[in-house]
């Protein structure tokens, strides 16, 4: 197959790598001159800027994997929706048309913050900006002329991510509250696995199989690293005793994906392996 991976950094490196192994084309379409993964091919363009999109090559299958510069509403709306919206345009006009376009959202789209259980048929009311582009986003997609799956992804966390490992190296204090995570490689592997499906799942969440409290979190990282058990920081009064949400997983299973590292222990345990500084 030949793959268009579309803000190719820290998730989308990842992917265009696993699409590689697999022996797909693969094409990296970034702003910067940043060299792409050993065997794909580089196309830079701003997504931005009028004609840059005009020698596009066809793909089979469409990642877009971008993200946003900063956490403010103006970077949200280019990255996830103007961004996204001139990538589109550009793929409706070509012969042939994508077989499957791919958009990695988030479980942001979920205003959910008292601990209730939310899957792809829950609610969408978010209530901040960042939930609110993620679902315009999602809107483009599924208003576009060819199949299109949303990937609504937790917290992705993995190789040179270790912010959590040093919160508990310093003691640090977490609000009660859930939270729902992924691996790096893992959020790759579902990606490239839904595109591979005979039929295009319309949305789906990417989350391991275990969202669980950012205490309990921090004190198994704690017990690991033989330090004392963080203390958690009391919840606003707004979100109870246990705010956040729990994502489901049971539709991505149900598509026979397996995980790599199916809850945090696992995923850490790998990090905590790691050397220092990679």
């Amino acid at each position: 197959m030949r793959a268009l991976v579309a803000g190719a950094g820290y998730l989308g490196t990842a992917l265009a790598q696993r699409l590689v192994r697999q022996g797909h084309e693969v094409v990296v379409l970034r702003r910067s001159a940043t060299v792409p993964p050993p065997g794909a091919q580089a196309f830079r363009a701003d997504l931005l800027v009028p004609a840059a999109l005009d020698a596009l090559p066809p793909a089979d299958w469409v990642f877009y994997t971008a993200a946003a510069d900063e956490r403010s509403d103006a970077a949200y709306r280019l990255a996830y929706v103007e961004g996204l919206a001139r990538l589109v345009e550009r793929l409706a006009r070509m012969e042939p048309l994508p077989q499957r376009l791919l958009f990695t959202s988030s479980t942001a789209v979920y205003g959910q913050q008292g601990g209730e259980w939310v899957d792809e048929s829950s609610a969408t009311e978010p209530a901040d900006f960042a939930g609110q582009r993620l679902l315009e986003g999602e809107a483009l997609v599924h208003a576009a002329p060819f199949p299109g799956t949303l990937l609504r992804l937790g917290g992705i966390y993995g190789p040179g991510r270790r912010s959590l490992i040093e919160r508990a190296r310093a003691g640090a204090a977490f609000a009660p509250g859930y939270t729902n995570r992924i691996h790096r490689e893992d959020a790759a592997a579902a990606l490239a696995h839904l595109a591979a499906l005979p039929r295009a799942e319309v949305c789906v969440i990417g989350v391991d199989s275990a969202p669980t409290l950012a205490c309990e979190v921090l004190s198994w990282l704690a017990q690991r690293l033989e330090l004392p058990a963080p203390r958690p920081a009391p919840a606003p009064a707004a979100r109870g005793a246990h705010g956040g949400k729990r994502c489901r997983n049971a539709r991505l299973l149900a598509t026979g994906f397996r995980f790599r590292y199916p809850t945090y222990r696992e995923g850490y345990e790998a990090l905590l392996a790691e050397p220092e500084g990679e």
